[in-house]
């Protein structure tokens, strides 16, 4: 057969075999073609595991334990990198019909990264710990009054003494620690035990080692993959969290490859990165505004005045000036962000400075003074706000606290204005900040802001598993705290990330902390290949 086939085209004239060849081109690369977009219509991208990534972050770890873990962002990070929480464990999550009553289902075969069952038995443990005085956790005030019954090795209860709303949000930030390693161990003494520097975990990775320098600063946590992860073995099998003096170190580190994600950048160092990368800028749901102590001058008392003051500052040049708009404005107690936010509420209004100044000088107010944390970007919007009070003929003394400074300054009460941030758990849930019984310390009502009505909405709303329902009292409440003006919002900066261009995976939108970044590492890949559908 192929002799005749030789045959044939040797009895093809010179234009016939020109136009035969040309043919067979043309049917090959057409061929080719069509096997190519067969193939690529047959299959998609899909992770594939391996890999390694470096994240550097500035700080230090102090304790890498969920009972005792405070504000340390570098201990938070490690500690979602390192430990599961109590939804990633769950297999099912039931409510009672009067909503006081949980009912947790765990998964099967769960491991600590020691290879010991993680069970209800550490479920129970962690709680206890939480409420024991004795831990002296952060986030004690959390599970307060909350009561754990144990119904098998994969079942426990949970009964709330009233309830709430937003319990399941808690559940979400449950880091459970094992009761083999710690139940030993008195309470009081848990900051002194070594696991809080060489955690056993459940989360998407597991510890390996540190290095830590003569001088005792740990500069490098080795992670790798926790293949046991209840919610699926991550796809880069080795993290390396590396720690850094300041962010400019971190930056140099970065630009010369050193490290493959940064976060928590400074706006204004963006200009400054060398390298290629990806950015993302995520919302944060917290913001920060003017707290008013009105029991300090007479003409804070009038509604009219706080709000000469708020329409005074220009927000919009903070935003830009201050945040490179890596931030939005804030109006009100709930950020745009979070459910039941009602931009109706929140009209702009006309402001004239000269009629805003000539009111004022009949009050007799001339200065304001303000308590703010030692932190660069409340500084430069305080030097605005500055600025913008001038124009109106107001005088603006504002005092930089150290963080033991601050503290003190919150708990005393003893400020004319403090400017400092609330953080929302991602829910409406903003009792802690408006409540008048939060008026004093412990509590967080910096305004120490009273009002009966807002008292029984936001009781209310904590109760309300209606979403409707909630939807409303939470406009009624936005637009009482807006007419009463005890505060003036300002802002809500955004969260900034760089990672590597080919990193996949990473979607999130939302950050309650930064530490958030990490809540779906384990999707993470660095790396790809085509498979069939």
């Amino acid at each position: 057969m192929p002799h005749k086939l030789v045959r044939i085209f040797q009895s093809f004239s010179k234009f016939e075999r020109f136009i035969f060849g040309g043919a067979i081109l043309v049917l090959v690369i057409s061929g080719f073609f069509w096997l190519s977009n067969y193939y690529l219509n047959a299959t998609v991208k899909a992770p594939v595991r391996g890999g390694h990534y470096k994240e550097g972050v500035v700080g230090q770890p102090v304790t890498l334990n969920p009972i005792l873990a405070g504000t340390n962002d570098v201990d938070r990070d490690l500690i979602e990198l390192l430990f599961a929480d109590l939804s990633e464990l769950a297999e099912n999550i039931k409510t009672s019909k009067d909503n006081k009553t949980w009912t947790i289902t765990l998964k099967d075969r769960l491991e600590w990264t020691d290879g010991k069952p993680l069970t209800t038995a550490d479920v129970l443990f962690t709680l206890e710990s939480f409420q024991n005085p004795d831990a002296q956790s952060p986030s004690a005030a959390t599970w307060q009054g909350v009561i754990a019954e144990r119904l098998s090795d994969k079942e426990i209860r949970f009964s709330l003494p009233n309830p709430y709303a937003f319990f399941e949000d808690n559940l979400r930030k449950l880091k459970i620690v094992p009761r083999h390693i710690f139940a030993s161990i008195p309470l009081s003494n848990l900051r002194l035990s070594s696991f809080n520097l060489e955690p056993v975990g459940s989360g998407p990775y597991k510890f390996v080692s540190y290095q830590k320098r003569k001088d005792g600063f740990i500069s490098q946590y080795y992670l790798e993959a926790n293949n046991q992860y209840a919610d699926g073995a991550p796809y880069i099998q080795s993290f390396t969290i590396k720690f850094f003096n300041s962010a400019n170190e971190a930056l140099e580190s970065f630009n010369r490859r050193e490290i493959h994600g940064l976060g928590a950048i400074d706006p204004k160092n963006l200009e400054k990165i060398k390298v290629g990368y990806e950015l993302f800028s995520i919302n944060v749901p917290r913001y920060y505004a003017i707290f008013l102590n009105q029991s300090t001058e007479p003409a804070l008392k009038k509604a009219g005045i706080r709000e000469i003051l708020d329409n005074a500052i220009d927000k919009s040049k903070l935003i830009e000036n201050v945040f490179k708009n890596h931030a939005m404005i804030v109006n009100g107690p709930i950020p745009s962000i979070v459910e039941g936010y009602n931009p109706e509420i929140y009209k702009p209004k006309q402001f004239d400075a000269e009629n805003a100044k000539n009111i004022l000088s009949k009050t007799g107010l001339k200065e304001i003074s303000a308590t703010i944390p030692q932190i660069q970007f409340l500084i430069d919007a305080a030097e605005l706000i500055k600025t913008d009070w001038e124009k109106i003929g107001l005088t603006f003394n504002y005092q930089v606290a150290t963080l033991q400074e601050m503290n003190e300054v919150i708990k005393t009460r003893n400020y004319q204005t403090v400017i400092f941030g609330n953080i929302l758990r991602g829910n409406p849930d903003v009792f802690s900040f408006w409540h008048s019984s939060e008026r004093f310390y412990p509590g967080l009502n910096l305004a120490i802001y009273s009002n009966k009505k807002v008292d029984n909405l936001l009781e209310t709303i904590r109760k309300d598993f209606n979403p409707e329902g909630r939807k409303t009292n939470l406009s009624k409440l936005q637009q009482l705290i807006y007419e009463d003006k005890p505060a003036i919002f300002l802002f809500s900066p955004n969260y900034i990330y760089a990672v590597p261009r080919n990193l996949g995976g990473f979607n999130l939108k939302l950050a309650i902390t930064p530490s958030d970044r990490f809540e779906k590492v384990n999707e993470w890949h660095l790396r790809t290949a085509r498979v069939f559908k």
